[in-house]
């Protein structure tokens, strides 16, 4: 199956996959961020593939100069019982990545979550808003210069 799964895609987007990876047994691909929605309608609606369920979505910061960040998608074929990573990698200079909840309405809180945590933000998502932290936190909490102790005075605590 991950033959099939590579040859669709780099057949239907030919300059959008950028790397393949295959790791024990497990496929990742690493694509266009600008394509990530339709990459992923492709692949719910291919009829050798079905991936008809978003697993997860969630952040990484590598800390480097260029893509700072990837955005990781766990997707799933219920008929085939197949998985599927898909990344794309994210400069910290337009954090911006198309929103794939038009493809599955289970991406909405986990793409929350990833730019609550690491800024990144989703364009398209039906409501772009912090999850855990106010919305007045200034910093992404799980980017790798953010303090391990936190930052002094940035977040109000309640009083005993």
């Amino acid at each position: 199956m991950n033959e099939k799964v590579v040859e669709a895609l780099r057949a239907a987007f030919p300059n959008e996959i950028l790397v393949v990876n295959e790791f024990r047994g497990e496929l990742t691909v690493v694509v266009n961020k600008n394509k990530i929605a339709q990459i992923c309608t492709f692949l719910r609606d291919h009829a050798d593939f079905k991936f008809d369920s978003i697993r997860d979505v969630c952040g990484a910061d590598y800390y480097r100069p260029e893509d700072r960040f990837e955005v990781v998608y766990n997707i799933y074929s219920l008929q085939h019982n197949f998985r599927l990573r898909l990344k794309v990698r994210v400069d910290e200079s337009d954090p911006h990545v198309p929103s794939v909840t038009s493809v599955w309405t289970g991406a909405n809180w986990a793409e929350r979550e990833t730019y609550d945590m690491f800024g990144i933000v989703f364009d398209g998502h039906p409501d772009m808003r912090r999850i855990y932290m106010p919305e007045e936190f200034a910093y992404h909490p799980l980017r790798k210069d953010f303090p391990l102790m936190g930052i002094p005075g940035s977040l109000p605590l309640p009083r005993k």
